[in-house]
C-alpha cells in the first residue's frame, strides 16, 4: 500500500520521460483546446498599417499647434484635413485624427478647430497590437476561442500543436452487460457497463483521444491477450477497468505481472484503494477498480495528472472553499477519504452535508457540490468545524441552493425538478436524516428548510408540540406540503397475507424499520404502543433505512416482507400497500429565511396548480392544505 503522494511520485517519475507526443499540423480553426508543440511567431503585423482609431478628420498635428477658442485655425478639406471613419487607413502626411465632436464645420470645404491634437493622437499605429515575427504563444500553451482572433490576425492559419495522448480503456467483468445490445431485462447479479463511458469521457475532458475495446469475461488468458495487444499498439496508456482487487476473479495484477512489473497496487485512500499501476514494455497500466465512484476518484489522482504531465501542463486544482458539515462524519484512520458533499448557503456560512459513503454509489458523485478530503492521520470531522472543500460545480450554484433536511418525501423531488424548470436558477437540495434531524439542524442554523411528521401520541396532531419541545424560542414557520398515506408496503399479491401492524410481530414476518427520530418510526411506536405489542417481536425491528424509497426496494428485492412507508413509494414500485394512517408533512422554515426570495420563489411552486396536479399523480397524496401556513 502506498500513500496518495508516494503513487502520484511514482507514476509521474517513471513515466517522465514517456512518449514525447509528436507534433501535427492542424487548421487554427480547428486548433481549439489543442496544445502548441512549438512556440508561434506572428507573419503579420496589426494593424499593418497606420489607422484612425476615431471617426473625424486625419491631420498633420504640426498644422493644428496654436489652435485654441480665441484663435481657432481653418482648415481645408482634402488638403489640410481628410475624413476617416474608424480603421481607416491614415492618409498620407497625416499623423493624427481629430475627432469629429471637436470640428466647427464652416461649409463642405473649410472646418475650423478650437485646440490642437499631439502625433499619433486617436491612431492606432502600425503594430499597436502585434508585430511581425513576435512571441504570439510559447510552446505547451493551450489554444482558447480567444486565441484564435490573435493567432489570424497575426496570419497563422495553420498551427504545430502535440498530438493528442491516446488512451485504450478495457472494461472486465464476467457480470457486465452491454446496454446498446442488450434489451431484456437484467438478471441478479448483471450490471449495465458504464464505467468505460464515464473514465473516457474524463479521458477526453483532460485533453486525450479514447477508444474502448469490447468487454472482456473475467477470463485471464483472454485480459492477457487484449493488453498484450493494446501496449503493441499505438495507444499511450492502456486502463482495465475492474479486476483491480484481491478477489478469486480479479486477474488484472497477475496479468500485468506476466506481461511487466507492477508499480503500485493499492493507494490508502477511500474510494480507490485497489487501483493498480504498471509498466509493460515502458508504457503505463491502470488497473482501475470497478465501483463507479472507486474508478472516477483513481481516474482523477493518477491518470489526468499523468495525461497532464505527457500534454506539458500543470495539474489544475479544483477551486475550493470553506463549509461547515451539518454532522460529524466518521473516518478511519490510515485512508485519505474522499467525502462527496451536498453544499449550500445558509445564513453567513457554507454547510455541507455529506452523502452516502459506498464507492458504488454513482449518484453520490451526480448528486455532489463538493469534496472534502480527510487526511489519514485524522478519524473524521467535527460538526459546525471549518473545513476545506473542492468544488465540483459552480461556486454561483452553492448561493442559489435551498438546503432541505429532514424527513424524506416523493414530492421534494417534484418540488427540486418545478424549481429547476422555473426562471430562478434555484436548486434544492435534500438530506434524509428524518422528521427529528431535520429540527435539530433548524435549531442549529445549518438548513433553510426541514420536513416534518412527528406525531404528537397525546392529542393527534403533528408537528407544532414538537417545535413548542425542542426549539423554545425558536421563531419559525410551519407550511403544510402534503397530507399523505402511510402505511405497510409489501409484495405485490401480499403472499402472505398481512393486513396489519398486529401483524408484524408474526414468526414468518422479516421487516424493516425506518431509522430512530424519523416519523415513519415514531408512528410505528406509537402503534404498538396501543396495541401493547414489544418491538422485540419483531423480526426486523433494529433493521434501518433512511428513505421509504428505500424500504421499498428492500421489501421489492425480497430481503424483507414489509416495511412501513408512503403509498407512493409502494406504488412507484408497484408494491401492494395496506393503509394505516393519513398523515401531514410539513415543511418547518425559519422566519429568517422565510421572506427571502429563495424561499419565497418556494412557496410560489408549491401553491402552483401544476405542482398540485404532479403530486396527486403520484398517489397517496391530497393537497387540500398545500401551501397553508399553519403558524
Amino acid at each position: 500500500m502506498k500513500t496518495l503522494a508516494q503513487a502520484r511520485e511514482i507514476i509521474l517519475t517513471e513515466f517522465q520521460a514517456h512518449n514525447s507526443l509528436s507534433t501535427e499540423i492542424i487548421p487554427v480553426q480547428d486548433s481549439v483546446g489543442r496544445t502548441l508543440a512549438q512556440p508561434v511567431t506572428a507573419e503579420l503585423s496589426s494593424p499593418h498599417f497606420h489607422a484612425a482609431a476615431m471617426d473625424g478628420v486625419a491631420v498633420a498635428a504640426a498644422s493644428t499647434f496654436g489652435a485654441n477658442p480665441a484663435q481657432p485655425i481653418e482648415l481645408q478639406v482634402n488638403k489640410d484635413a481628410f475624413y476617416v471613419n474608424t480603421g481607416h487607413v491614415l492618409p498620407d502626411n497625416t499623423d493624427a485624427v481629430i475627432m469629429i465632436e471637436h470640428l466647427n464645420v464652416l461649409d463642405e470645404h473649410r472646418i475650423q478647430i478650437e485646440a490642437p491634437v499631439f502625433p499619433w493622437q486617436h491612431v492606432r499605429k502600425i503594430g499597436e497590437d502585434i508585430v511581425a515575427t513576435e512571441l504570439l504563444f510559447p510552446r505547451n500553451h493551450v489554444i482558447t476561442p480567444y486565441c484564435l482572433g490573435a493567432l489570424i490576425t497575426g496570419g497563422i492559419f495553420k498551427v504545430p500543436v502535440k498530438r493528442k495522448p491516446r488512451i485504450l480503456i478495457i472494461p472486465t467483468g464476467s457480470e457486465l452487460v452491454d446496454w446498446r445490445s442488450s434489451t431484456a431485462a437484467l438478471k441478479p447479479g448483471q450490471v449495465l457497463e458504464s464505467n468505460s463511458y464515464v473514465i473516457g469521457n474524463l479521458a477526453a475532458e483532460a485533453g486525450a483521444d479514447f477508444s474502448r475495446s469490447r468487454q472482456l469475461m473475467d477470463d485471464p488468458a483472454k485480459i492477457r491477450t487484449a493488453v498484450q495487444a493494446a501496449v503493441k499498439g499505438d495507444v499511450d496508456i492502456v486502463l482495465t477497468v475492474g479486476g483491480s482487487s484481491a478477489g478469486s476473479e480479479d486477474y488484472t495484477k497477475d496479468v500485468i505481472i506476466g506481461l511487466g512489473e507492477v508499480l503500485v497496487h493499492g493507494v490508502t485512500i477511500m474510494p480507490g484503494k485497489p487501483v493498480i499501476v504498471g509498466k509493460i514494455g515502458n508504457k503505463p497500466i491502470f488497473g482501475i477498480p470497478g465501483y463507479p465512484v472507486s474508478a472516477i476518484i483513481a481516474f482523477e489522482q493518477f491518470v489526468k495528472p499523468l495525461i497532464d504531465q505527457m500534454r506539458g501542463q500543470p495539474e489544475q486544482a479544483r477551486p475550493s472553499i470553506y463549509v461547515e458539515p451539518t454532522r460529524k462524519v466518521a473516518s478511519k484512520l490510515g485512508l485519505e477519504e474522499f467525502v462527496r458533499v451536498k453544499l449550500g448557503t445558509v445564513g453567513s456560512r457554507v454547510v455541507a452535508t455529506a452523502l452516502p459513503r459506498g464507492a458504488g454509489c454513482i449518484t453520490s458523485i451526480t448528486e455532489a457540490d463538493g469534496i472534502i478530503r480527510i487526511p489519514e492521520h485524522m478519524e473524521g470531522l467535527k460538526d459546525n468545524q471549518a473545513v476545506k472543500a473542492e468544488l465540483i460545480k459552480p461556486a454561483a450554484s452553492i448561493d442559489n441552493t435551498i438546503v432541505a433536511v429532514g424527513s424524506h418525501d416523493n414530492t421534494l423531488d417534484v418540488l427540486a425538478d418545478e424549481l429547476k424548470a422555473g426562471t430562478t436558477n434555484l436548486s434544492l437540495s435534500s438530506s434524509h436524516v428524518g422528521s427529528m434531524g431535520g429540527l435539530m439542524a433548524v435549531k442549529r442554523g445549518a438548513c433553510h428548510i426541514a420536513g416534518s411528521h412527528l406525531l404528537d401520541t397525546e392529542n393527534g396532531t403533528y408537528n407544532v408540540s414538537y417545535l413548542d419541545k425542542y426549539m423554545p424560542g425558536r421563531n419559525v414557520r410551519l407550511v403544510n406540503l402534503v397530507m399523505r398515506d402511510q402505511g405497510l408496503i409489501v409484495p405485490r399479491g401480499n403472499a402472505k397475507g398481512i393486513s396489519s401492524i398486529e401483524d408484524l410481530a408474526r414468526d414468518d414476518l422479516a421487516f424493516i424499520n425506518r431509522q430512530g427520530g424519523s416519523g415513519t418510526r415514531i408512528l410505528l411506536d406509537y402503534k404498538l404502543g396501543q396495541l401493547g405489542l414489544d418491538p422485540a417481536r419483531i423480526n426486523g425491528y433494529d433493521t434501518e433505512e433512511y428513505t421509504h424509497m428505500s424500504v421499498a426496494v428492500a421489501v421489492l428485492s425480497g430481503t424483507v416482507d414489509v416495511g412501513l412507508g408512503i403509498f407512493a413509494a409502494a406504488r412507484a414500485l408497484d408494491l401492494d400497500f395496506i393503509p394505516v394512517v393519513t398523515e401531514q408533512y410539513d415543511l418547518v422554515i425559519p422566519q429568517e429565511y422565510f421572506e427571502s426570495e429563495k424561499i419565497q420563489a418556494l412557496m410560489d411552486i408549491i401553491n402552483t396548480d401544476t405542482f398540485k396536479t404532479r403530486v396527486e399523480s403520484l398517489g397517496g397524496y391530497s393537497t387540500e392544505k398545500t401551501g397553508q401556513v399553519i403558524i
